[in-house]
């Protein structure tokens, strides 16, 4: 008698002990993910997490991270955009061939890729906002214009960029690239702004529920638009800054960031139906791609099996984010209990 109670005040006391719990949200399984990637990372490919294999991925990957950035900040608002590519070259072509061919100086010149960039953006968010044309199409018309653009510019022959914004690019600061801290900076700075000022509140008030922020008085159509003008600008640098790395890059080098900043921006935890997006998650997933590329390649794996290992990874994530991780350690209780 006195054991089966003996038991009992043993069972209550474990049913008040506070289980251990596992971090929840969309934003966790990336961190998971990009841990166990880099864990086995050797074990698949020996020496890619070598001091030389970290020095050539981490420029890749913050290249990606501002190229998703700038898709966060439209898919944030419902929306998708497919003008990666050509943001990315028309700003390259100004920061190599455009002063070679008009004298202008290299800054100004920047700067102008920059502002094109942001216009382009700056456009379709008001195809898709104030004339309602799908997303789809007016950014995939205005990613053909700015190919077109390049195209017709540089006639089909690439430029070198300057040495000294090459210098730059390729430089680093004891031992971090400098690509990697405007990378982090820029994440540092657009988390801080979405969590912490008013606009950026706004902002993701208006990407979960546009009606709605309407009639809280928010001019809806301006977050949205400048969305689109944000995501211009963050893909013009990041096309700026790719091609001084590059030194001499290819006509049309944004190609194989307009699938990967989108496939960023769902694995990082963001929602499609907008409303919900972390710079710190995205920057992460960004990160986590290029080091499984890295790692597939040095693998001897052909494109195809690379992009294989990225539609699977993306599946595995987004089953991930519906699995109750945090459910978890109460069912493995309860399962004990119950076994005893």
């Amino acid at each position: 008698m006195s054991l089966g109670l003996h038991e009992s005040v043993q069972r209550a006391a474990q049913a008040r002990r506070p289980r251990p719990r596992l971090p929840r949200g969309p934003f966790v399984p990336v961190w998971a993910m990009t841990a166990v990637l880099f864990a086995i990372s050797p074990l698949i490919a020996p020496g890619s997490l070598s001091g030389a294999a970290l020095s050539s991925m981490l420029p890749f990957a913050s290249i990606l991270v501002l190229a998703a950035l700038g898709q966060a900040f439209v898919i944030t608002q419902r929306g998708i955009d497919l003008s990666v590519p050509g943001a990315m070259a028309l700003a390259a072509l100004f920061a190599t061939k455009v002063p070679e061919l008009t004298g202008l100086p290299l800054a100004v010149s920047a700067v102008l890729g920059l502002l094109a960039g942001a216009a382009g953006g700056l456009v379709i968010g008001v195809l898709v906002v104030r004339f309602g044309i799908a997303a789809f199409v007016a950014t995939l018309a205005m990613n053909t214009i700015l190919i077109g653009v390049v195209l017709e510019i540089s006639k089909g022959f690439p430029a070198s960029a300057n040495p000294a914004v090459s210098a730059f690019a390729t430089g680093s600061v004891w031992t971090v690239p400098n690509l990697l801290i405007v990378a982090v900076i820029l994440v540092a700075i657009t988390q801080w702004l979405r969590r912490r000022s008013v606009p950026g509140r706004r902002f993701l008030s208006v990407g979960a529920n546009p009606a709605a922020a309407r009639l809280l008085g928010i001019r809806a159509e301006g977050y949205q638009v400048s969305a689109y003008a944000i995501g211009g600008l963050l893909y013009a640098l990041a096309g700026l800054l790719l091609a001084a790395y590059l030194r001499t890059p290819d006509i049309l080098l944004g190609n194989t960031y307009q699938l990967s900043s989108i496939a960023a921006v769902v694995l990082g935890g963001s929602l499609l139906t907008g409303g919900m997006s972390s710079a710190v998650a995205t920057g992460v997933a960004a990160l986590f791609l290029t080091q499984l590329n890295q790692v597939v390649l040095a693998a001897g794996a052909a494109t195809s099996i690379q992009l294989l290992v990225q539609a699977a990874v993306l599946a595995l994530a987004v089953v991930l984010r519906r699995v109750p991780l945090s459910a978890i350690p109460r069912r493995l209780s309860g399962n004990r209990a119950t076994s005893r």
